[in-house]
């Protein structure tokens, strides 16, 4: 019967898509990773056309075909398979820009920008669900595509990557005794609309997964702050920055999990502030079916959540957008600084990637606006639901607010105004899966939480 029912979920998402006009991509179809630490696998081969520069990055170029079909919106999901490695890993999603005609490519000689970053759950392949999407808006990246001063000169490469290790898994996990396979992973790029290919788009590649710490890795030792100096060689209409951040490692009461302020500066000025991080892990606990890491046996309140994790396993790692407006022509600063951070017996590190889009011309086409607050007083429960959501808006409720809640795709299932500030959501007539919850102030602030219907 749940085969049954998966397969009226495809189709109907399938329909939905011819529905409104949407093309879905295959760019990357369960490649396998192998031991991150190991000597690069040369058997089995990758699939033709891929290249495996490493055990943890898979590169395929973008065919003239595949950015004709690029439209107005363009989604990515990222599914990535449980095999031996039962731990959370980060991985990333890159373009490469590459010489024309080059047949292959060197990742560190060429310029390249990340575009998406997830963290993997604890998963043991043998326990369901053992596959765990990603999803992300990359509408910006559309324009990217479509760019002629970039296309004409450079061939579009999209990576892969996870670093995966399989070491606990091949005495944990039944069936990995002895293998170095880590994870599978795909990519689809779902578009729709119409977009001609355009000359006025800048790309400033400003820093690709450089590590940021207090030791070594820094302005200076003992400051978690980077400052990043570049050229603006013309005058740009509109711009924005693209900045990806996580934490990792430095032991016990270090920076692997714990919630940092981080402070963003453009020219000398306060221009965002944010904490990394979830109002709760919860919604991801499905995916995380290995007995092992941050989870434990039981739920934990948001307040739990919040006192620890800048991360969930089973999640993305949000790409943060910060608008920038007009640039003159001459010399600018970024400034990444995270006071507070800590770096026990000097390990650990913050991967930090960023870089500028602009427009000679006219102004960026998306929406564009400061992050979504992902840690707002905004609560839900039960979380994972198969009947009904209650949502609290704590100290942000607003009498002509708007709630929707949005699937996969983008669409919103579900829309309401909210008077109160609790609210009660029937949510049963939903498919099992994974959703966003919107709320939107009159004010312009905006709060949503990951769902889970089941």
């Amino acid at each position: 019967m749940k085969k049954i029912y998966l397969l009226f979920t495809l189709l109907a998402i399938s329909a939905l898509q011819l529905l409104h006009g949407q093309t879905t991509i295959s760019i990357f179809d369960n490649v396998l990773f192998y031991d991150g630490y190991a000597t690069t696998i040369d058997t089995p081969p990758p699939p033709p056309g891929i290249i495996r520069h490493r055990n943890d990055l898979y590169a395929v170029k973008l065919s003239d075909q595949q950015l004709s079909q690029i439209g107005s919106s363009l989604t990515m999901k990222v599914t990535i398979k449980a095999s031996c490695d039962n731990y959370d890993r980060i991985g990333n999603v890159n373009l490469a820009l590459v010489p024309k005609g080059d047949t292959t490519y060197k990742p560190d000689s060429v310029s390249r920008i990340e575009i998406a970053r997830y963290i993997t759950p604890f998963m043991n392949k043998n326990m369901m669900p053992n596959t765990v999407p990603y999803t992300y808006n990359i509408a910006n990246v559309a324009h990217l595509l479509k760019e002629t001063s970039i296309t004409s000169v450079y061939d579009i490469w999209l990576e892969l990557q996870v670093f995966g290790v399989p070491y606990a898994a091949n005495t944990q996990v039944a069936g990995c005794a002895g293998r170095n396979d880590v994870f599978y992973g795909s990519v689809d790029f779902i578009t729709s609309g119409t977009l001609a290919t355009e000359n006025n788009n800048v790309l400033t590649p400003l820093n690709f997964q450089k590590n940021l710490n207090n030791y070594g890795a820094s302005d200076s030792i003992g400051l978690t702050r980077r400052t990043i100096t570049f050229n603006v060689d013309q005058a740009l209409t509109d711009a924005i920055f693209v900045l990806i951040t996580s934490n990792h490692g430095a032991n016990n009461n270090g920076e692997e999990y714990n919630r940092r302020q981080h402070y963003v500066y453009f020219d000398g000025n306060e221009v965002f502030t944010y904490i990394p991080g979830r109002t709760s892990c919860e919604p991801f606990r499905v995916y995380n079916t290995q007995a092992n890491g941050i989870y434990g046996p039981s739920p934990m309140s948001d307040a739990e959540w919040q006192s620890f994790s800048n991360w969930c396993p089973g999640d993305v790692i949000d790409t943060r957008i910060i608008p920038l407006g007009p640039l003159t022509v001459g010399s600018h600063t970024f400034v990444l600084n995270v006071p507070d951070a800590r770096f026990v017996g000097q390990q650990g590190d913050f991967p930090v990637s960023l870089y500028l889009h602009g427009k000679t011309s006219g102004t960026l086409p998306v929406a564009v606006r400061p992050t979504l607050d992902e840690t707002s007083g905004l609560s839900v429960y039960p979380n994972p639901s198969s009947s009904q959501l209650t949502v609290k808006a704590e100290g942000i409720s607003d009498p002509q607010a708007m709630m929707s809640i949005k699937n996969i795709l983008g669409q919103t299932v579900w829309s309401s105004q909210v008077s109160q500030p609790e609210q009660v959501i029937n949510v049963s007539h939903l498919p099992a899966g994974v959703y966003t919850l919107l709320y939107e102030s009159t004010k312009g602030s905006k709060h949503k939480k990951v769902i889970i219907t089941r």
